[in-house]
């Protein structure tokens, strides 16, 4: 009885992201850094998709589509945040349902990742790339998305509520300047600098 290797999706195969970091990105960005061992070289750890809808408060409608799309988009069931506080303009209570989060790690944050960068970003009307400023001091990469609709997962749904969604790339990089380098091997189109 063979056993063949097995990666982390279970489905006998490295997502192709995956492979690509492994075989030229992390070899690119060792020599470009000066890293002498590869596990020093900077990592994408984790991918955060997270849909605020204030509207779930008032109606429920809002948030079990939200959920819905989220849970297509990502490969993964939502997590339901609520409201930390009472905001009173806004009719919110403490713990109200105001949006949802999937964190996206493994195998299905490349798959997703790929998906985002060859399918979801292109269809983005006006796309003129995204901004190279969206960095913190911890090398990791954040941006909004005004529409969910831009997914192909979603693209032959009548969507009653658009929503927007906010992604961050939580990377291992010490640096400004790795992350971007990470993300551009990747294949982020980012504008000029």
């Amino acid at each position: 009885m063979t056993t063949a290797k097995r990666s982390h999706n279970g489905a006998g195969h490295a997502p192709r992201m995956l492979e690509q970091y492994r075989k030229q990105i992390a070899p690119a960005l060792a020599k470009e850094f000066g890293h002498k061992n590869l596990l020093a070289v900077a990592r994408l750890e984790k991918i955060v998709v997270n849909v605020g809808c204030g509207e779930a408060s008032h109606d429920a409608k809002v948030l079990e589509q939200a959920q819905r799309d989220l849970g297509r988009i990502a490969g993964q069931r939502p997590a339901v945040t609520r409201a930390k506080k009472a905001i009173s303009n806004f009719h919110i209570k403490e713990g109200d349902p105001v949006g949802c989060k999937v964190t996206l790690r493994r195998a299905r944050m490349y798959e997703f990742l790929d998906r985002l960068i060859s399918a979801a970003l292109p269809r983005i009307r006006d796309f003129r790339g995204l901004s190279p400023k969206g960095f913190d001091q911890g090398g990791n990469y954040s941006f909004g998305v005004s529409e969910q609709a831009i997914f192909p997962e979603l693209a032959d749904e009548q969507l009653t509520y658009p929503l927007g969604l906010d992604v961050v790339m939580v990377t291992s990089a010490k640096t400004q300047d790795e992350a971007f380098a990470l993300l551009k091997g990747f294949g982020m189109p980012f504008a000029a600098r």
